[in-house]
């Protein structure tokens, strides 16, 4: 009755935002692997090994989790010689880029997320990329001003926006560095030079998406060497790339933004055939890093802090735990806890759709999102005992009047998560991503360009109300990614992060539920089967126990499909007899420390 008498009136059908991201799960481009892959040292060896066997890697003094053990062997290094996990990060980074291309790199955008050692502050740095001056509206409409279709605003140039991640880098190791700047990059100048051997996940990612990587020539050469997909075990040279990084370590990420290398990669933009983007160079110089405030949200005694807009992670992230903060959540195995936090993901999703994007576009009721008061208010929609029929955004408290249309946007699961803890007790979480696997499909000085700016809305209006999330110019599109870390009494517990689009939002959420709530240790977190609900429809990880609760969710009233889910989760846990790394066994990463 109680939720019933609350729901009269707030009725608002999610169809349209639900088919747009159907259309998006039939073409999801990043298939799951096995998550094997050559190690490249003994400790990486050792560290493929605990995944396989669902145990945590344990240090004391220092850890790095991310996708790639290349990637991870270069951030070790680093922090194993004193660097901080900002320096880390940015060898990290550059690996990622070389031998992960399809999923991050120097032509995409992150958020970062840090608590510091010293000051117990948390600090957040916005490295979205940005639209164009030139961009409007209907950047990614037909000439009718009806929604083109997805793909044909990816490919090429019109849906790349300004890249970020060469300015985080620079900013962030700006303001918590210790180490060198230029020798950050050895490792992936070494890589690129020397040649790396191609893994299994990125020859089954290009043999997948051939068709679309042979649109550019000089992607396909890369790519398509001789009109075959690279292939396992590959030794794959990018000298282009490794260029580029000696120039950046020489003369730091300016010269990106400023140089022939921005010129190079207008033109790119502009040129590309069948598809121009509207990209200047004016658009290039004037990108800057922007530091955010914290979004923070309690949660069983514990601060979830997480990224702000443009990001809808920590806000999502947030009201779906405020809401749940009331209740006692069985175990994994119980689809009463699923019943609560996929209804409680449904009506975070609806706030989400309606109300977030880039706060300095448009005023986003922060606050009121998050006011304990507020979700406590929709929590209370939560206590039946079956599915809710439908959802509707909510009333959060606003500052001012508002209208705005639910957005319509696609997110893909292709981008990547760094979790960092260094032995000055800082830690950082970033994700960082392309966009959609191989981004734009345009490639300039060996590396990718992003297609960011398909995560606007491509229908700028509804019923002649604005959606929020519609492309401007020099606007950040909404992102999912949410780079997170738990503290309790001021200190981290938890870093965590995870790919996966708009399911990233779920991940994570699900990882914190399991370690705070189902007593998880860090590598059953990222591991066991998933269950996600966004729209209505309960996602369930297929070939985990959780496919045999569909029957018991399909008693309660949901839809359920029984698919993939290609989470990419790196977490460290800091506990009071050190840190425990857990990587994501869907994915060809690891966790190593000392």
């Amino acid at each position: 009755m109680i939720r019933n008498s609350l729901l009269t009136g707030l009725f608002l059908s999610l169809a349209v935002p639900l088919a747009a991201q159907q259309a998006a799960d039939a073409v999801a481009p990043e298939a799951g692997t096995d998550g094997s892959f050559t190690a490249v040292s003994e400790a990486a060896a050792a560290a493929l090994a605990a995944k396989e066997a669902g145990t945590p890697v344990a240090a004391q003094n220092w850890m790095v989790a991310a996708a790639n053990p290349h990637a991870v062997e270069a951030g070790a290094r680093v922090l194993r010689d004193g660097g901080t996990a900002a320096d880390a990060m940015v060898a990290v980074q550059a690996v990622l880029g070389l031998v992960e291309p399809q999923s991050s790199g120097l032509g995409g955008g992150a958020f970062l997320v840090w608590h510091d050692g010293e000051t117990g502050e948390i600090t957040t740095l916005d490295g979205r990329e940005t639209a164009p001056l030139a961009a409007t509206p209907r950047l990614f409409q037909t000439d009718d001003g009806e929604p083109m279709g997805f793909f044909d605003g990816v490919v090429g140039g019109r849906s790349v926006g300004v890249p970020g991640t060469p300015a985080l880098m620079q900013a962030a190791h700006d303001k918590w560095g210790r180490s060198d700047w230029a020798g950050l990059f050895d490792e992936a100048i070494r890589l690129a030079e020397g040649g790396f051997s191609v893994s299994p996940r990125l020859a089954e990612l290009v043999a997948g998406d051939a068709e679309r990587l042979s649109r550019f020539p000089d992607t396909a050469a890369y790519f398509l060497p001789g009109g075959m997909p690279l292939a396992e075990g590959d030794r794959l040279v990018n000298t282009a790339y490794a260029e580029v990084l000696r120039r950046i370590a020489t003369d730091g990420a300016d010269v990106f933004y400023t140089s022939d290398i921005a010129l190079d990669l207008v033109r790119r933009v502009q040129g590309a055939e069948g598809n121009p983007g509207v990209m200047e160079p004016i658009d290039m110089a004037i990108y800057r890093v922007k530091e955010r405030p914290a979004v923070c949200v309690p949660y069983r005694e514990h601060e979830v802090c997480g990224m702000g807009p443009p990001s809808s992670g920590a806000l999502t992230v947030g009201q779906i735990l405020g809401m749940l903060d009331g209740f006692d959540l069985p175990g994994p195995a119980d689809a009463e806890a699923w019943r609560l936090i996929g209804d409680a993901s449904r009506l975070a999703f609806a706030d989400r759709g309606r109300y977030m994007a880039d706060s300095d576009f448009v005023p986003v009721p922060v606050e009121g999102l998050v006011d304990t008061d507020y979700l406590a208010s929709r929590a209370e929609l939560l206590q039946g005992d079956d599915a809710l029929p439908e959802v509707s955004a909510g009333e959060p408290e606003f500052d001012h009047a508002l209208n705005w249309a639910d957005d319509q946007s696609l997110e893909f699961p292709s981008t990547s998560h760094i979790s960092i803890v260094d032995s000055y007790g800082n830690a950082l979480s970033m994700t960082t991503t392309i966009e959609n696997g191989f981004g734009s499909r345009l490639m300039v000085h060996g590396f990718l360009l992003n297609n960011e700016l398909t995560d606007f809305s491509f229908r700028s209006h509804e019923g002649g109300v604005p959606v929020a999330n519609r492309v401007e110019p020099g606007k950040r599109p909404r992102s999912s990614m949410s780079p997170t870390i738990v503290r309790r009494d001021g200190a981290p517990v938890l870093v965590v992060g995870s790919p996966g689009g708009s399911r990233i939002i779920g991940y994570v959420t699900q990882a914190i539920i399991g370690v705070l709530d189902w007593g998880l240790d860090v590598q059953q977190a990222v591991s066991i089967g998933h269950a996600v609900n966004r729209f209505g429809t309960f996602d369930l990880e297929i070939g985990t126990p959780l496919e045999t609760l569909g029957p018991d969710l399909e008693a309660l009233g949901y839809e359920v499909n029984l698919r993939d889910l290609n989470s990419g989760l790196h977490a460290i846990a800091i506990t009071e007899d050190g840190l425990l790394g857990g990587a994501d066994p869907r994915r060809e990463g690891i966790a190593l420390g000392d």
